[in-house]
Formats: C-alpha cells, structure tokens, sequence
C-alpha cells in the first residue's frame, strides 16, 4: 500500500511573550496558581495587524524548505483553523496567495484537533496517487476570541502556527500507519464560540454578552478528554499490531498538563517519552500538535524509524490519533 510520509515541518510564535507575572496584574491569578493546574507559563501573542495567515505562510515556508518543494508544486494547502482571519472567505485561500501556490486551498473546522483532521484528509488524498505534495496547517489567533476578564479561559490559550508537507514514501515500513477521527455532538456546549453564527447572530446584545468569546466548562472538558485521547490511541495502536511499549514519542495536545499526564497514566506510558512544551507556548489550539512536531524533528530527538503517537482534542467534542513511523 501506499504510505504517506511527512517531508517537511515547520513552526512559528509570534515575538511577543506574555507571562503568569504579567497576566496577574491584569485579572486575580498568580503565576502559581495558572503553573499547578495547567503547566503554563507563558504564551505568545501576536503582534497588532498580525493574521492568522501571517503565521500559517511562516510556518509553511520553513516546512517546505525542509521538505525541498516550492509552493508551485503544491497539489493542495488544507489549513485548520478557528480563527482566520474571516468567516470567509477560507483562511487557506489567503495563505494560498501569500505563498504564491496556485493549489486548491481550504480550511477544516475541528478546532484543537483540526492539523489531525487535516493530516488524515491529506493522506487519504495521497494515497489516491494523484496527489505529490500537500500542505497541512495548524494555526490559531485565540488571543483575539478570548475574554481577558475571565481567568478560567484567558490563562490557556497562545498564538501560533505549524505546518507539515505531506508527499508519498519511498519506504514502505515508513509514514503515516494510519489516523483515527472521532466527533460526539452532544458534548458541544462544554466548549464554544456561541456568537457570530445563525444561532446568535451579529448583535449588540451579542457583543455585551461576550458570546463572541470563547466559553469552556472546564471539568467537563478535562474529564471527557482524558478518557477520548486514551481510548483513540489504544484503538489506533491496536489497529497497526502495536501496543503503548512500541511508542518512542507522544506528540500530544499541549491543552493541559493534567490531561496530557492522564492520558499517559491511563496508556501507562512514561512522561518522558511525551514531547512537551505546553510552558512555552500555552494551548495554541489547531497549532499545537505540528508546532510540538517541528520541535521534535528540528533537535533530533525524533530519529528515522521512530514510532510516533499524535493526538488531539477540541471543541465538537471532536478528537484524533495518528500512529506514524518516522
């Protein structure tokens, strides 16, 4: 059969860093009580008149200097995104022509889990063979949705973008094993932007209720999200004759401290083999996953013929798993 590999990644974080210190002069938090119950640190922000494109055709640009390709030889650019830089059109139509691809281009609307929704549309269009190289995008602009008076959510999220380039193998023992997507509906309002849509449309009322922003039972999403990132990877494992001891890497959702050592716990695999660094970066939604990637691959921990284990949750509630052999 013919496998997938990813040629090329990429990451990008806007210049501007704001610390616990710093949030804590703006709402009651401390840097102590944000670090024990997330892991977080710092997060970037982009800069006044920085888009979410801007980051995405950063990211992109290093993924396919990595990858060799110019961005001609694109067959397609799916970017996951929940925050482009308009309803419409497609957040990736913008990248598209900021990168000088002449492509089909368009976004996928899985929020945190959306660069492993596009990684399993791009493999399943690969391995088709009339597709050579497809650009894979993760990229968020939360700090624009958030509500900076509320500490339960305005203390997660960050900024940020990654890219993948996704081409056929050579080796038939490497790439992409397979993905595994999972949606449950009912479990929508635990995690939502209420406002802007048909449900409530553009208002005054709208606005004053903040339902723009983003809203989150946070319980809720941390019991939920354990058990769905721990049961997609026993199932994406099982599926390829693997169990947890074969996994070199996990390349998580850098969502939570907590929820990464949970899903951990209950896969009974070590911290250690989780590439992580949710301190740096906070929740970067879509992002999160390719940026953790690149970060593997750029200072060599992850090494040919590695088996890796990505996964991510988000708003829907809609999650995903890739098992890969570097």
């Amino acid at each position: 059969m013919l496998r997938t590999r990813i040629l090329g990644t990429g990451g990008y974080a806007p210049k501007d860093i704001l610390t616990n210190d710093e949030l804590s002069k703006r709402i009651e938090t401390s840097d102590e009580w944000i670090t024990t119950r997330t892991g977080i640190k710092e997060r970037h922000i982009a800069a006044p008149g920085e888009q979410t494109s801007d980051m995405a055709v950063a990211a992109a640009r290093r993924a396919l200097e990595m990858a060799n390709t110019r961005a001609e030889e694109l067959d397609l650019i799916i970017v996951g995104t929940i925050s482009g830089d308009m309803p419409m059109p497609a957040c990736a139509v913008f990248v598209q022509d900021k990168l000088g691809a002449r492509c089909a281009a368009f976004d996928v609307s899985a929020a945190c889990a959306g660069s492993i929704f596009g990684l399993s549309i791009a493999d399943a269009f690969i391995k088709t063979g009339g597709y050579k190289r497809i650009l894979v995008i993760g990229a968020e602009l939360l700090s624009r949705l958030l509500n900076w008076e509320d500490r339960a959510t305005c203390v997660l999220f960050g900024d940020a973008a990654g890219a993948m380039v996704l081409g056929p193998s050579e080796d038939p023992a490497r790439g992409i094993l397979s993905t595994h997507l999972r949606s449950e509906g009912s479990t929508a309002e635990i995690l939502t932007i209420p406002g802007g849509g048909s449900l409530h449309p553009a208002s005054p009322e709208m606005l004053e209720r903040r339902l723009h922003k983003v809203h989150m039972n946070g319980r809720e999403v941390y019991k939920f999200a354990i058990r769905a990132l721990a049961e997609i990877v026993t199932d994406a494992l099982a599926a390829n004759g693997l169990t947890a001891k074969d996994v070199d890497w996990v390349i998580p959702h850098q969502a939570n401290i907590r929820i990464v050592h949970g899903v951990l716990d209950k896969l009974a695999i070590p911290y250690e083999r989780a590439i992580l660094n949710i301190d740096r970066f906070g929740n970067t939604s879509s992002a999160s996953v390719p940026v953790t990637l690149d970060e593997g691959v750029r200072d060599g921990r992850i090494r040919k013929e590695q088996l890796l284990v990505m996964l991510a949750i988000g708003a829907g509630m809609t999650w995903g798993g890739a098992v890969v052999r570097w």
